[in-house]
Order: structure tokens, then sequence, then C-alpha cells
């Protein structure tokens, strides 16, 4: 609002109808919060039968929870009707990447719907390399899916989450003081917290007008020695730089460890992280350009991101170790 309490363009409150699917889940949840943040009336597609437990805080925030059967494809059009966008955040194999959203897209054409938001929010997978990433093979394959539905898709790149620095992700080693790298130290790496994310994410649902078939927005662009720099500067102790090796090293690492895990159906095994890194790493998933400016959005950094961890009391010294 402006200083006279009245709405402005840019921020105000927007009334359209957006479906969520994936809402029970982390990303899913902040999207509902910021959808709410921006005045949109929310439908949460869950599972018949599903805990309502997983999606009670956004109900109390004002979202409302439409029990589907994904089997039954009419039941998921009843739940789209009348709705402006559809925005997926799921994770999963084929069967939910390819399969499921392919139900949902088919869904949102029977229904009318206006736009489609696909769970992609990952690094910028259009010139990276076939068979390299199990996880962004699955998307490029629904995003061909996708394309030929009669429905405005937009999907959000977004590099690596920031977030992911203060756990899974090997990188960032508060126990070792140190940071690890492969191929370059130098290579520029996108990152985006999930909250901005969740932001962006809700500003191209919302958005009245065209979206392009891709929106890429980044929080920040670090090296690896960037964040040995402020992860020293934050510790107050100086951070090493760790080179683990080059491109064929980290592939040859990421084929011994599926042949350990050939039995797995995780979602996210250890190799599924290594192939994403691969990418980072070798700057092919780099995000080419920015769509920043296009949106309201003061992107979170890397540093305030790990100034806030370790203010918060969140930092666990064996975390990336």
């Amino acid at each position: 609002m402006d200083e006279s309490g009245q709405t402005t363009p840019e921020t105000g409150p927007r009334t359209g109808a957006v479906a969520v699917a994936g809402a029970a889940g982390d990303l899913g949840g902040r999207i509902v919060r910021a959808l709410l943040d921006r005045g949109a009336t929310v439908r949460m597609l869950v599972d018949a039968g599903a805990d309502p437990a997983r999606t009670a805080e956004s109900v109390r925030l004002g979202a409302t929870t439409v029990p589907v059967t994904w089997a039954e494809p009419a039941s998921v059009t009843a739940a789209l009707d009348g709705v402006d966008a559809v925005v997926s955040a799921w994770n999963g194999l084929r069967d939910v990447i390819v399969d499921r959203q392919s139900v949902l897209v088919d869904a949102a054409v029977e229904a009318g719907v206006r736009r489609f938001v696909p769970s992609d929010y990952c690094l910028d997978w259009t010139r990276t390399h076939r068979g390299d990433n199990r996880n962004i093979d699955l998307r490029r394959e629904f995003a061909g899916r996708a394309d030929r539905a009669s429905i405005a898709t937009t999907s959000v790149l977004v590099g690596a989450f920031t977030d992911l620095l203060t756990g899974p992700m090997p990188v960032l080693q508060p126990r070792l003081r140190r940071v690890l790298y492969w191929v370059d130290a130098d290579q520029p790496l996108d990152f985006t917290t999930r909250d901005d994310t969740a932001a962006v994410t809700a500003e191209v649902a919302l958005h009245p007008g065209d979206q392009p078939r891709f929106v890429r927005f980044v929080g920040d662009s670090v090296t690896a020695r960037d964040l040995a720099r402020i992860s020293g500067e934050i510790a107050g102790v100086p951070y090493r730089l760790s080179s683990a090796g080059g491109v064929r090293t980290l592939s040859a690492m990421i084929v011994a460890a599926q042949r350990v895990d050939r039995a797995s159906d995780a979602v996210f095994p250890a190799w599924q992280g290594m192939q994403y890194l691969r990418d980072m790493f070798t700057g092919r998933g780099t995000l080419q350009h920015r769509d920043n400016a296009e949106f309201p959005i003061e992107p979170t950094d890397v540093a305030t991101f790990l100034r806030s961890w370790e203010k918060a009391g969140d930092r666990d010294d064996d975390a990336g170790g």
C-alpha cells in the first residue's frame, strides 16, 4: 500500500483463483502462503483421504483443500472449475513428474485454465545434456508433454535452493571449515531461497498478461571461492577451498554411487545430487539471463541467508560434513 493506504498495482492484492498441487510439501506450502499474501484465492489439490494435518496451517491462513482422485481425470477437472492458474510443486519420479502432471495439465486444459506452472524450480536445463541428470530429464520430458497442450505454460528456473547449502549439498562444510568444489573454484553457481522461489512463482501465476515460456530468477550467483570468503567472514575463522577433482572424477563418482544404489527408489539419492552439482560446476545449468527486474521481489543473497541461519542458531557443525 502507499502512504494513503491505497493498494499499489505492483504489490496489491489480486483475486485470481489458483490451484496448487503438492501444497503439503515444503515448497508447495510456501507457494500457498505467497499466493495468499498477494490476495489470491487458493485451492490445494490433495489426495482423497490425505492427512489434513499436512495442510492445516495453510487452511488456517485461508486456503481451502479440494480432494481429488488422480486416477479419475474428471475428478481433477471438476476441482479446477473456475481456476485461473494451476501451480505444480510435486517432487517424485516418472509416475509423478511425467504421468501425474500429465493428468493435471490435461485437466487444466479441459477446465479452461489460463496458465500452468510445472514443477521445475531448478537450474537452466535448456542447455544440459540428456541422460546426465535424471531429475532434469524427467522435467524435460514433461515439458514436451506440456508444450503440446493448449495452455500457456511457464517454467520457473532458479538454479539451486540456497537452503540446501545448510544441509544436504556437500559444498559448504562448517565442521571442517572448508568449501568443497569440482572442476573450477571460480565457476558462478546460481542460488535462490525457497521463499524467493515461492514469491516469484506466485507472481507468475497471478500475472494478468502473457508470460514467457521460461522465467529465470536468481537470488544470487556466487563461486566456491566466494562461499569460502563469505563463510569465513561470518564464522570469524578462515574457510579453505578444497578441490574434489574435475568433471571426470565427479562423473566416475556418480557411476559408482548408482551401482551401489541400484535397488533404491529414492527421489533424491546421493548420486542425483552429484548429477545436479555436475551441471552446476560445468556451467551447463547456469541461467543465461535474469528476469528479476520483471518482479517486485528483493532477492535474498547467499551472505544474508547464511548470516540469518547462523544467527538463528540453526547451524549444525556436522552439516555438509
